[in-house]
This record gives structure tokens, C-alpha cells and sequence, in this order.
């Protein structure tokens, strides 16, 4: 009987555990390293600390997601997740005004904790294939040479024991924290090419008891900053999640930093560009402390520009590119990273140049959420990064006018969702009815205030007197 082929996946995470799925789906024996003692359910674990914060799940992904592993969506669900139909449950304020609420087009979102999505995503991965994990385990360097890998080394962190294996496919999936330029460069490769914007957006996040006039389908609220007034951008989101909670995560650019103090959490809220999200939290009974973290820098390898590329390798996920939270598409991203993998392995059959074309697939299927969150953030007055050229800018302002537009006509905002969402190429907005649409600009004015129910607000003045209850 032939021997499985062997795969090492560095990093247990969405994207690594996906990976791992796709490549026992191929016939590779799988070995899953991940440096954290990884749960039994969801449950947070010491690598990823930006889980604490407000995560989403746009359409696109969750397609992906279902693509790779059929029934996961479901199956979140079914654990708690909320299925959040958008534009009708999407209470958005952009740095345009607020959005309304129009019947739902195409596009939706699934809001959980990140802990509840990843064991999901675990538990449905673990047995689908042949895979074995090994935690507290760390890969330190790559095996072979610069045209083809033949393994890993690892270390056992609770034994230091250090171990070769071999594999004919290594994934890096390892997130932010990746060290392939430096094993890349230790294989003889020349510098891998970086990117960096940083808008200097820090974050602080709370749980919260939903009220109980709450109820299950209660919308995501979300006030956006504008990066174009000179002064530092505050935002707020809450999220309903599993457990009758709401997950609310605040933030601000340099200089306006959101508290982690629990007494000054709603003020925070309050202040930026509308009270709403402070107000709906005032009453609401927190369900733990104030969580702050700083890892919202959007970076991005460019690995597909190497002259040459070893046989057996491919980086995806954070590894390639990593991107301001506050845009939500992380996630969504990383599934469809996962995607072109094994669509790059269904295409080109093993081939001497197929880890290559993988790495370019791979890139391609980040561009479009690089291109809207880079375009965004270096837009604060205190972001650090290259500035974009007067084409961008030009683009960058028709973009804006897009918005603007979107606030008030219905064929626009699903265009910008089927986007956002990664549900459509970003050329889709240059469709002939779309540009009219822009150029005609909005029907009317946003709405001053959110367009919340009276059912909605209920949880706003169960406990204390809103201005706009009716």
C-alpha cells in the first residue's frame, strides 16, 4: 500500500486548521503544530489576544468557510452565532452618515466570539481528514533548500525536545508573528518585501448582558470615525454574540485611545461621533473586565514578488497580510487564502511550480481588503505609511463620493456590500450603472440620527430616557 504523502501545518488557528483540512482532503498525512495548549472547547488561548475583541464574519467568507468545511456555518448557529442580514439589521454609521436599513440584498454577516468560531472550526476540521495535532510544539526553521522543502524542525516546548520532520507540503498559517522572511532568508531567498499602515488605532473591548427587551435578531451597531477631521479617529461597535451577549469594542488613533478604566468605558462610548453604542451599553450589566490591545497595524508580505520560490511551501492567512480590525475582514480573507490553496492544488496537480502559483493565488485574494483598509487608514492624521500616489487619491475620492452615495440609493449600498464582503470583485463598482449612480450623488441627506425600531430602542429606554424614542 503507498505511503501518505506528509504535510506540515504551522499554526492552529482559522486559517492553519482550514489548511490542514484541504490538505488531507489531497492525500497528505497531516501534522498540525500550534505553540498554544489548544482548548477542548471555546475557550481563549495565549496566542491570540486580539480574539478578545470585536470579530466578524462577512458572507464571503462564510461561504468560504462552508466551501472548505460544508455545515460550519450551520453549525455555529446552531452553537449560539448570529446570523446578521445586512443592509435591514446593519445599524452603520460611515464617515459619510448613517446607512439605511434597505431590505436584505445578497450579503450577511456571523457574529460569535472568535472562541466559539475557532473550536467550531477545530472540532469540524479534526475529523475530516488525517490529521494529527501536536500543541506546545513550535516550528524553528524550514528544511531543504531554496528550490524545494523538505520539512520542519520543531521544538516540544515542555520537553525542549527538538525533532526533524519531513513533509513534501509545508503551510505557514503561524499569523502575525510569522517568521518566514527569516527562514526564507536562511534558505538563501533574497528580503521579502513589506508594507506597513499604521494608523495608530488602539482598542478596548467589554462584554455585556443583553437586556432583556434585547431580542435575538438585535442588529450590529456600528460609528465609524472620519480619518479626513483633523483629529484622532474614535469608533464603536457593538456585536450581539453567543449567550445573549453583546461584544463591544472601542477605539481610537493616536492621542485618542480608548480607556481600558471600567468607569470610563461608556463615556468613551458617548463621545465619539454619536452616543449610541455608549448609550445602549449605560444599562446593560458588564460580564467582564475591559480588554486593550494595540495589534491593529495592517501589514503585508509580498511573497509572490520573489524571483523564485522553493517547491512544497506556502504562507497564508496573517502570515501574508494582517489588517486594521476595525474593517472586519481578517477572517473572511484568511478562508479565502484557504480556498485558493485548494483550488492551486486541484490546478496544478503537484506541479515543480505549483507552491508559486498557490503564493499568487494566495496574494490575490488579499488585495482587495489591503487596497479598502490601507486606503482608509492612511488617511488619519497621524498614520505612518507611504502615502498613495494621485491615482489612488483620485480613486480614493470617488470611493468617498460612492459612499456618500450609498447612504441613500439602494443599488449603490448593496454594490459597496457585495464588496465589503468579498462576494464581488472591487471592478464590480465601476460597472456602468454604478458610476452613474456616484456621479448623480445621493438622493437626499443621511439620517441625523440611527435608524433603529421602536422595538430596538426599547432596550435603549428600558432603563433611561432616549432622545429619539417615540
Amino acid at each position: 500500500m503507498k505511503t501518505p504523502r506528509h504535510a506540515v501545518v504551522a499554526g492552529a488557528g482559522l486559517a492553519g486548521t482550514l489548511a490542514a483540512t484541504v490538505l488531507a482532503e489531497d492525500g497528505y498525512s497531516v501534522t498540525l503544530i500550534e505553540r498554544d495548549r489548544l482548548p477542548t472547547g471555546p475557550a481563549a488561548r495565549k496566542g491570540t489576544p486580539q480574539a478578545r475583541h470585536a470579530h466578524l464574519l462577512w458572507s464571503g467568507g462564510a461561504r468560504a468557510l462552508d466551501y472548505l468545511l460544508p455545515g460550519t456555518t450551520d453549525r455555529l448557529l446552531a452553537a449560539g452565532a448570529h446570523h446578521i442580514g445586512v443592509p435591514s439589521n446593519l445599524v452603520s454609521m460611515s464617515a459619510q452618515g448613517w446607512f439605511q436599513r434597505y431590505p436584505d440584498g445578497q450579503q450577511f454577516l456571523i457574529t460569535c466570539s472568535r472562541d466559539l468560531l475557532d473550536w467550531v472550526i477545530r472540532d469540524q476540521a479534526l475529523s475530516a481528514g488525517d490529521i494529527v495535532v501536536r500543541d506546545t510544539t513550535h516550528v524553528l526553521e524550514l528544511l531543504g533548500d531554496s528550490t524545494r522543502l523538505t520539512g520542519v524542525r520543531i521544538r516540544d516546548q515542555q520537553t525542549q525536545f527538538t525533532e526533524d520532520l519531513h513533509a513534501e507540503f509545508v503551510v505557514d498559517a503561524t499569523g502575525r508573528g510569522s517568521h518566514a522572511p527569516e527562514w526564507l532568508s536562511d534558505l538563501g531567498l533574497p528580503a521579502v518585501q513589506e508594507e506597513i499602515v499604521d494608523s495608530g488605532l488602539a482598542y478596548a473591548t467589554r462584554l455585556f448582558r443583553a437586556p432583556a427587551t434585547a431580542t435575538h435578531s438585535f442588529p450590529v451597531v456600528n460609528v465609524q470615525a472620519d480619518p479626513r477631521e483633523p483629529r484622532p479617529g474614535q469608533t464603536a461597535t457593538l456585536l450581539p454574540i453567543e449567550g445573549d451577549r453583546w461584544l463591544v469594542t472601542l477605539s481610537g488613533t493616536r492621542g485618542g485611545e480608548p480607556t481600558t478604566d471600567e468607569d470610563r468605558f461608556v463615556e468613551f462610548a458617548r463621545a465619539v461621533r454619536h452616543p449610541i453604542v455608549g448609550d445602549l451599553i449605560a444599562s446593560a450589566q458588564p460580564s467582564g473586565p475591559v480588554i486593550g490591545s494595540r495589534s491593529t497595524v495592517n501589514r503585508r508580505r509580498y511573497y509572490e514578488r520573489l524571483p523564485h520560490w522553493p517547491h512544497g511551501l506556502a504562507v497564508l492567512g496573517d502570515a501574508v497580510a494582517t489588517f486594521n480590525p476595525i474593517y472586519g475582514q481578517g477572517m473572511s480573507v484568511a478562508a479565502h487564502g484557504v480556498a485558493a490553496l485548494r483550488g492551486g492544488l486541484r490546478k496544478h496537480h503537484h506541479a515543480p511550480e505549483a507552491a508559486q502559483k498557490i503564493q499568487q493565488m494566495v496574494a490575490r485574494t488579499v488585495e482587495p481588503a489591503w487596497l479598502m483598509a490601507t486606503g482608509q487608514d492612511i488617511l488619519y492624521p497621524s498614520a505612518i505609511g507611504r502615502r498613495p500616489p494621485a491615482t489612488a487619491r483620485l480613486a480614493q475620492r470617488y470611493f468617498e463620493r460612492m459612499m456618500k452615495t450609498g447612504t441613500s440609493r439602494r443599488t449603490v449600498a448593496y454594490a459597496l456590500l457585495d464588496v465589503f464582503s468579498l462576494s464581488a470583485p472591487m471592478r464590480s463598482l465601476l460597472s456602468p450603472r454604478i458610476v452613474l449612480e456616484t456621479i448623480l450623488g445621493p438622493k437626499h441627506p443621511p439620517p441625523s440620527e440611527p435608524p433603529l425600531t421602536a422595538e430596538e430602542l426599547s432596550a435603549l429606554c428600558s432603563e433611561t430616557e432616549h432622545p429619539n424614542s417615540p
